[in-house]
């Protein structure tokens, strides 16, 4: 879901951000005179706004790839007559917001953060979050944000080290966020005996920012328990998580679709037209589980980290993704499972890091390459196993300027769907720069 922020906000937008800047200089106040109105008024607008943060980023970029309109998840699909491009990938501005009470502790924040690109304006994240003081122990968070699953999902764009989040990434949790409340358990005591343990369970509308509203009355319950990084020793730390989404959506139709055997060991997709089915509950199950190692050296850092999700989709014939709107056709169940695994090394000092990601999407496990496009079995294109190496060096010139080369090298299974028989060539090459703030 697009939303496009108005006209009357970009005017405002550079007022916001002159008086922020302006309430960020502690030397000001030694030139307001609060006796006069206008300089009581400028006291109120300080005391307002000292605590607003703005950041952002901005990420132009070249792209090539090994022939013209490539389909692709690396920054979308490339025009019918194009090979090359340049684009701005992310154009980021978050303002951040942060209410202290007497004793410094925080009790609300606010965030606001917008994209724009070419290709438009929209909204990333707009939510509040509450934080409980009395035991320092739980969060409640509301609005628009990403949603707790995996560790891949929750790394910002700003801080990833490759350009994309992997293919499974992208097509079962397209754009990250979705509208819903959240409940943190997260200890901010020094030395609490669950300091390392972070608990988020939330409520979401379950399709995301792909449709302009929700179209049923189903939730995402989604949790997360992660362990925190934990010295093993001096040089060595490790983090881990699990996660689980247990969700479904509204079925418009009383057709759904399931993969299923024949006597001669075949696969197909078999369809159930039982009344029962209108207006039921099509299941979305995803489970996670994460793990990352780092590793401190006098160059800088090595690090591996390995992701891996299985569960069940509900989608169409033809895609995978969950879909943003109210359907009128018959829905498709999968079994699924993906990785996301990377090394990542920094060479001679922190400046300079080199990179290997792999990642693969398998979204029907229960069948075959051979099987898909088949006779009269209903298997296409979307139940197509991809699996991409990606190859890439950062270089960090500053903390506001990185440097990345980076080429993906993309494999489909070789099926008997038209288009799929053989590999298509779908590597990219990509060269960004990251500008922040």
């Amino acid at each position: 879901m697009k939303i496009l922020l108005s006209a009357r906000f970009l005017l405002m937008f550079p007022i916001i951000l002159l008086t922020a800047k302006i309430a960020e200089a502690q030397f000001l106040m030694d030139m307001i005179d609060t006796t006069s109105e206008v300089g009581k008024g400028l006291l109120y607008l300080y005391k307002k706004f000292d605590r607003v943060n703005i950041s952002g980023y901005m990420q132009p970029q070249f792209q090539a790839a090994d022939r013209k309109g490539v389909s692709t998840y690396n920054g979308g699909d490339f025009a019918p007559q194009s090979n090359n491009r340049f684009m701005l990938r992310r154009g980021r501005i978050r303002i951040d917001y942060t209410r202290f009470n007497d004793k410094s502790q925080p009790g609300v924040q606010f965030v606001f953060q917008f994209d724009g690109t070419e290709r438009g304006v929209v909204i990333r994240d707009f939510w509040g979050r509450f934080f409980e003081n009395k035991w320092q122990l739980m969060q409640l968070t509301v609005g628009m944000f990403p949603r707790p699953f995996g560790f891949e999902v929750n790394v910002s764009s700003v801080d990833r080290e490759s350009p994309e989040r992997g293919r499974m990434s992208q097509i079962l949790m397209r754009n990250e966020r979705d509208l819903g409340a959240m409940a943190s358990f997260d200890a901010r005591v020094k030395n609490h005996p669950l300091r390392y343990f972070k608990l988020d369970i939330g409520l979401f509308n379950g399709q995301g920012l792909t449709g302009p509203n929700e179209f049923d009355s189903y939730k995402d319950l989604i949790g997360r328990l992660s362990l925190k990084p934990v010295p093993l020793t001096s040089r060595l730390s490790l983090s881990a998580g699990v996660s689980v989404l247990d969700g479904g959506l509204i079925q418009n139709t009383k057709y759904e679709y399931f993969t299923r055997t024949r006597p001669n060991g075949t696969k197909y997709f078999a369809v159930d037209s039982s009344e029962t089915n209108l207006h039921a509950k099509a299941p979305r199950k995803y489970h996670g589980a994460d793990l990352q190692l780092k590793l401190k050296h006098k160059w800088g850092l090595t690090e591996l980290r390995g992701e891996y999700w299985w569960g069940t989709q509900t989608a169409t014939a033809n895609e995978t993704a969950t879909p943003g709107l109210l359907l009128d056709v018959p829905y498709y169940i999968r079994k699924f499972d993906g990785a996301f695994i990377y090394f990542l090394q920094n060479i001679v000092n922190r400046k300079h890091q080199v990179g290997v990601k792999y990642d693969w999407y398998d979204p029907n496990t229960e069948v075959k390459a051979t099987e898909i496009g088949g006779p009269d079995n209903n298997l296409n294109a979307a139940d197509i196993r991809y699996d991409t190496w990606s190859f890439g060096y950062n270089y960090y010139l500053n903390d506001h300027l990185k440097f990345m080369l980076w080429y993906d090298i993309v494999n489909n299974e070789r099926t008997r769907t038209a288009g799929f028989i053989n590999n298509l060539q779908s590597n990219v090459f990509t060269c960004r720069m990251q500008y922040r703030f």
